[in-house]
């Protein structure tokens, strides 16, 4: 598996993928999916796009032969400081490592270009095997919570109002 940033030739089957994985009857193959609490789009191509030009983010992905397996968002915050967000994984291919290969991948991408020393998340407050996954992997709730946007289509349709971001952190190195 290979692991490369994305550029837009790659938007149509990235953004093929991020649906795949978290909305739709698609996204319940895999463990990870947001399908029970929003319907609707999880981003769109104008989005995607929007993140492949601004020089304070990237997507990588993990390239199997020619086709996306999965991908990562990333984005710097301030000095010191990057957000990890958009990690996807074919429901196909879930529980397999992979997303633990984006995570550290990540982590060494933040610290070795941004000189990044932590990095932060959101995940959905009722997502408690996600948020468990993470903390796994050395994420630490950190008690801070973000409003969800409730009223914006292109994030989703949510199923309910209680929908809220909790945030995690990890301290990071280079090397």
């Amino acid at each position: 598996m290979m692991i490369r940033p994305a550029g837009e030739q790659d938007v149509a089957a990235l953004h093929k993928l991020v649906e795949s994985a978290y909305r739709g009857d698609s996204a319940k193959r895999g463990w990870t999916h947001e399908a029970d609490l929003l319907g609707g789009q999880r981003t769109d191509l104008e989005s995607l796009q929007e993140i492949m030009v601004d020089q304070n983010q990237v997507i990588l992905l993990a390239m199997d032969g020619p086709d996306i397996a999965g991908c990562v968002q990333l984005m710097r915050v301030s000095e010191g400081l990057a957000y990890l967000g958009l990690l996807t994984v074919d429901p196909d291919r879930q529980a397999g490592g992979l997303g633990k290969k984006l995570l550290d991948g990540s982590e060494h991408y933040v610290a070795e270009n941004w000189q990044a020393r932590a990095i932060e998340m959101t995940v959905i407050r009722q997502r408690d095997d996600l948020i468990a996954y993470y903390e796994r992997r050395g994420y630490a709730l950190t008690g801070e919570r973000r409003p969800f946007p409730l009223d914006d289509p292109r994030y989703g349709l949510p199923k309910t109002q209680e929908l809220e971001f909790v945030v995690l952190r990890k301290e990071i190195r280079a090397g």
